[in-house]
């Protein structure tokens, strides 16, 4: 409200309040897919704030403080004014519709956003489910060797071929353009990459890898958040 007084009359005026800038806030737990989060504001340049969480030491589980944020209690999840978001695709594609002003993103309507929308979602739904089985596995000493001979290690085989192929097919998975879907599948690659046995033989996973490591927005965003281990990121 403005007072203004003229001829020794009172006015006051009803002045609407600029609207304030809400930042969005990463919920960030160490050693998690949210690095990803971090990558994709940066490559957009989109101002954020990090809320930092650290797994417990025993079960490297993510604190029940994070269920305050979301139920599930897990990361990847961002705040931005009202909204909660949660899972790493879902999180990329609300940034990037909301603010990211067409950019890592394909025309609607052309070949390149089915590749886009198929890849985002494929990281998750079928390239990490055999890394997460794996990486519990490896975790325990009396892990049944047969269920890993049998099915897990197929399985990784399978899906690992498959984008060894696509990657001989285009630079970025859906073309020669870089997108989000890139940052969506780096965290399986790079999983994938611990193992020397698997990355020797796929050339143009490594060099994925190596690509975007290069680009100043990924290392901005390990600055940010801080190096993760990919040997304890199964949450």
């Amino acid at each position: 409200m403005i007072i203004i007084i003229v001829d020794g009359i009172v006015y006051f005026l009803e002045v609407p309040y600029e609207k304030v800038a809400i930042m969005i806030v990463v919920h960030h737990l160490n050693n998690s897919r949210s690095q990803r989060v971090l990558w994709l504001l940066e490559e957009l340049g989109i101002e954020y704030e990090i809320k930092f969480y650290e797994r417990d030491e025993k079960t490297m589980l993510a604190p029940p403080s994070l269920r305050e944020v979301h139920p599930l209690g897990k990361s990847p999840v961002i705040t931005d004014g009202e909204e909660t978001v949660a899972e790493s695709g879902a999180i990329i594609e609300y940034i990037v519709d909301r603010y990211g002003n067409s950019r890592l993103i394909p025309l609607s309507d052309t070949p390149e956003r089915l590749r886009y929308t198929y890849w985002l979602h494929y990281a998750e739904g079928s390239a990490m489910p055999p890394l997460v089985m794996n990486l519990i596995f490896n975790r325990f000493e009396t892990a049944n060797s047969s269920v890993n001979d049998a099915f897990i290690a197929p399985q990784i085989k399978l899906h690992f071929d498959y984008i060894e192929g696509e990657l001989h097919k285009n630079t970025w998975f859906v073309g020669e353009e870089f997108t989000a879907a890139d940052i969506q599948m780096s965290f399986p690659l790079e999983i994938v990459a611990m193992e020397a046995e698997l990355i020797s033989s796929r050339p143009k996973i490594k060099q994925f890898i190596e690509r975007i490591h290069a680009r100043p927005a990924y290392e901005r965003a390990l600055e940010r958040g801080g190096r993760y281990d990919f040997a304890n990121s199964i949450q």
